[in-house]
C-alpha cells in the first residue's frame, strides 16, 4: 500500500493525479488562511485594548514570516530533492536527505529561539512599535519564539509528506494546527484572561500538535521515506545542494515582509493612511489569488520532481503543460471577476465609503497584469520541482528584489501622481518578471530534459 501510493506518481493518470494531489493542498492554503484571519478578529475584540493589541501583534509579523520561511529553506529545498532520489530508485539516499533535514531544522530552531529571544526588542523598535504597542508586541513574541521548534519541524517536514504523494495526510498537519487554534484562541485570550499572551500561546499548542501529527508519521509504517538514527547527522554533501534549492522559497517568503514595508512606507509619504489601507486590502486580494495556485503548484512537485528522478520526461512535460494551463486558467479567472465586479471584493473587507474608492481605482493599476501570474509560479515552482538550485534563486529574487522593490521607490520620480506610481510598480514588475521567467523556461527546459534523458546503465539500475 505505502509503495503504490508513491509508485503512482509514476503511473496514475496525470489529470486525476494532480487533482488529487493539489485538491487538499488548495484546501490547506485556504484553512491557513482563515486561520490567520480569525486570529486577528480575536486579538482585535480584546475589550479595551484590541486596537493596540493587534496593532502591536501585526509588528511581530515579518519576524514571524523569517521564522516561516527558514522552514521552506530546509523543506522545499529537501523534498524535492528526495523526490527525485525515490525516482531514481534511490531509497537511502531519499532517507539521508530526510534525516539530515530534520537535523538541520532542529538546529535553526535552537539558533532562532536563541537569537530572537535576546534581540527581540529591538527588532520590534525596528519593525514600528510604539510606546502603547510595544508591551503587546513582546507579549506575544516572546511566547511565539520558544515554539519555534515546532513550526520548523511542523512545516519543514510536512512538505516531506506531500512529495511521497500523501496529499491527505500533509492537508492535515495545516488543519489541525488551525482547527485548535481557532479553539483555543478565545480559551486563553477571553475566558483565561491571557490576552495576547493567551493568543500566541494557542498558536505553540497548535503548532506543536501539527509537529507531533508530523513526526508520528513519519517515523511510523505508512510512510515511504522515514525518520532512521542512523542518518539523523548533518552530511555536506547532503545538505549544500538542499540549501541551495531551498533559498528561492527561502527569499520568496523573507522577503515579503520588506516588500510591505516597502509599499507602505511610500504609500504614507505620498498619501497617507487611506492608500496604506487599500495597499493592505489589495495585497490580500492578491494572497487569495495566489493560493489556489500554490496549491497547484505544491500538488504538482511530487508528479514531477519524481518523474525527472524516473527520467520519464514526457510525463514530466505533460504534467508540466497541465500545471501552467491550470495555473493561468485560475489567474485569468480571479482577474476577470476582480476587473468586472471591484466594488464586491473591497467591501469584502471595508464598508468605509472613502476606502472603498481609494481601493477600487488603484485596483485598476495594481492589478492590470496579474492574470499573468499563474505563468510565473507555474515555470517557477517547476524549476524548484526539477532540482534547478541556480534559476530558481535568480527567478526568486528578480520579481522582488531586482524589479519590484526599486521600482516602488523610482517611478514616483517620473510621475506627478505619486501614488500612482507606487501602485504601478506591481503591474510594471509583473509583466517583466514572468515575460523572463517564460523565456527562461521556454529556452532551458528542453535542455534540462535533453540532459535528462534515461541511458543505458539507468535503465539497467531500475530494472535492478
Amino acid at each position: 500500500m505505502i509503495q503504490a501510493s508513491v509508485d503512482r506518481l509514476g503511473t496514475e493518470r496525470i489529470g486525476k493525479l494532480l487533482v488529487s494531489l493539489a485538491l487538499p493542498a488548495i484546501t490547506a492554503q485556504f484553512v491557513n488562511m482563515l486561520y490567520n484571519i480569525v486570529d486577528r478578529i480575536y486579538i482585535g475584540h480584546i475589550p479595551d485594548i484590541g486596537a493596540a493589541a493587534l496593532t502591536g501583534v501585526g509588528v511581530t509579523f515579518p519576524i514571524i514570516m523569517i521564522i516561516a520561511a527558514f522552514s521552506s529553506l530546509i523543506g522545499m529545498g529537501g523534498a524535492p530533492r528526495a523526490a527525485i532520489k525515490l525516482g531514481q530508485g534511490k531509497h537511502d539516499e531519499a532517507e539521508q536527505i530526510l534525516g539530515s533535514c530534520f537535523v538541520a531544522l532542529l538546529g535553526i530552531s535552537v539558533i532562532l529561539t536563541v537569537v530572537f529571544l535576546f534581540s527581540g526588542e529591538k527588532l520590534l523598535l525596528m519593525f514600528g512599535a510604539g510606546t502603547e504597542t510595544l508591551p503587546y508586541a513582546k507579549d506575544f513574541f516572546q511566547v511565539y519564539v520558544s515554539g519555534t521548534i515546532f513550526v520548523q519541524i511542523a512545516l519543514g517536514l510536512n512538505t516531506f509528506i506531500s512529495t511521497q504523494g500523501f496529499a491527505r495526510i500533509s492537508m492535515m498537519t495545516v488543519i489541525i494546527g488551525a482547527v485548535l487554534s481557532i479553539i483555543l484562541d478565545p480559551i486563553f485570550i477571553f475566558t483565561l484572561g491571557m490576552g495576547v499572551k493567551g493568543a500566541a500561546l494557542a498558536n505553540v499548542i497548535a503548532q506543536a500538535v501539527s509537529a507531533l501529527w508530523t513526526l508520528y508519521f513519519l517515523f511510523g509504517k505508512r510512510t515511504k521515506l522515514k525518520i532512521r538514527k542512523k542518518y539523523m547527522k548533518l552530511q555536506k554533501s547532503v545538505i549544500v545542494p538542499v540549501l541551495l534549492l531551498g533559498v528561492s522559497p527561502f527569499i520568496m517568503q523573507s522577503t515579503e515582509s520588506l516588500l510591505n514595508i516597502s509599499f507602505n512606507s511610500s504609500l504614507k509619504n505620498y498619501s497617507g493612511d487611506m492608500a496604506v489601507g487599500a495597499m493592505t486590502i489589495l495585497s490580500s486580494l492578491m494572497q487569495i489569488m495566489i493560493l489556489p495556485i500554490m496549491g497547484l503548484t505544491q500538488g504538482s512537485q511530487p508528479i514531477i520532481s519524481y518523474n525527472y528522478g524516473a527520467k520519464n520526461n514526457e510525463r514530466v512535460s505533460r504534467t508540466f503543460k497541465l500545471l501552467i494551463i491550470s495555473s493561468l486558467s485560475f489567474s485569468v479567472t480571479f482577474w476577470l471577476l476582480m476587473t468586472i465586479f471591484p466594488r464586491f471584493f473591497v467591501s469584502l473587507f471595508s464598508n468605509d465609503p472613502k476606502l472603498v474608492e481609494t481601493t477600487v481605482w488603484a485596483m485598476k493599476t495594481y492589478m492590470a497584469v496579474a492574470f499573468v501570474m499563474g505563468a510565473q509560479l507555474a515555470c517557477q515552482q517547476t524549476f524548484i520541482a526539477i532540482g534547478q538550485a541556480k534559476t530558481s534563486l535568480f527567478l526568486a529574487v528578480l520579481r522582488k528584489i531586482i524589479l519590484l522593490i526599486p521600482l516602488i521607490y523610482t517611478l514616483p520620480n517620473f510621475f506627478i501622481d505619486k501614488e500612482f506610481a507606487v501602485f504601478l510598480a506591481e503591474p510594471v514588475s509583473d509583466f517583466l518578471a514572468v515575460a523572463v521567467t517564460v523565456t527562461v523556461f521556454a529556452v532551458q527546459f528542453k535542455k534540462i530534459l535533453a540532459k535528462n534523458s534515461p541511458t543505458l546503465e539507468f535503465q539497467e539500475a531500475k530494472r535492478a
